[in-house]
């Protein structure tokens, strides 16, 4: 059986902050995706609310021009490195573990593939009923033994107070420990944080990986996604919902991203 989680700092704080680095005025956490699946698996187990976002150029280029948005961030329990982009101002700060980006259908995958020895039980949340009945069905295929103890596809648009106390007595009963998240940036990274006492449970917002993982999306070829440019594929298959947001995104975020600066050694 593998090791659920490495030795961590005391307090919850602590094991927040050690080792990260500010970039567009939120703290990214320097951990590798190994690292990002023994921390969920920690909250999980403890059963522990938490929050983690994935931050990649598009979301920090958001937190810099909107403070609100930025704070909501850095209230998170772990904001990972999502995109090389990110990844590369942390090893330009000192972090050399940082050789990959942790992106969002390797987080889910790996988390629940190897959640299947713990009896992690998921829950999946967020785009619509057929993007979801696929990434289900496709999870399935790759982690036969998991316990997806629920999957659902919501309204478009703000739940209701109704409907979110609905949503949580559907999630508490199901005992979900991870539920997985996908309602698009920022929206998503908003929802968990307004949702995370209330539902009681660890809460992930991946976006797109809902996609790539149900194979609604295609993904860019894996060399492309390390060198930096994955988004240009991304571009290509989406031009018109897409220009604007790495166009004018990329360009805020290198422009923010020149002023990060080192929060905590790893």
């Amino acid at each position: 059986m593998e090791t659920v989680a490495p030795a961590r700092p005391e307090t919850a704080e602590q094991r927040r902050t050690a080792g990260s680095f500010e970039c567009c005025g939120v703290r990214i956490d320097a951990v590798t995706l190994d690292d990002a699946v023994n921390r969920l698996f920690e909250y999980a187990l403890r059963r522990r609310p938490a929050t983690l976002h994935l931050c990649n150029a598009y979301t920090l280029s958001l937190a810099a021009s909107d403070p609100e948005y930025a704070a909501l961030l850095n209230d998170g329990d772990l904001n990972l490195p999502d995109g090389q982009p990110v990844a590369w101002v942390g090893r330009r700060l000192g972090f050399a573990d940082l050789e990959q980006s942790t992106r969002g259908p390797d987080l889910m995958v790996e988390t629940i593939k190897r959640g299947q020895a713990y009896g992690i039980r998921h829950y999946v949340y967020g785009s619509s009923q057929d993007v979801v009945d696929a990434l289900v069905a496709e999870l399935r295929v790759i982690a036969p033994d998991a316990q997806i103890v629920g999957a659902e596809s919501p309204p478009f648009r703000d739940l209701t107070a109704d409907e979110a106390d609905e949503l949580a007595t559907r999630v508490r009963a199901r005992e979900a420990e991870i539920v997985w998240v996908g309602l698009g940036t920022p929206r998503q990274d908003r929802f968990v944080e307004q949702m995370k006492a209330r539902l009681g449970t660890t809460l992930v917002p991946i976006g797109a990986a809902f996609d790539f993982i149900a194979g609604t999306k295609k993904t860019a070829p894996e060399w492309l996604q390390h060198t930096g440019f994955e988004w240009t594929f991304r571009l290509m298959c989406e031009p018109r919902r897409l220009a604007k947001r790495y166009f004018v995104g990329n360009a805020r975020f290198l422009r923010n991203a020149r002023r990060s600066r080192l929060l905590n050694p790893a």
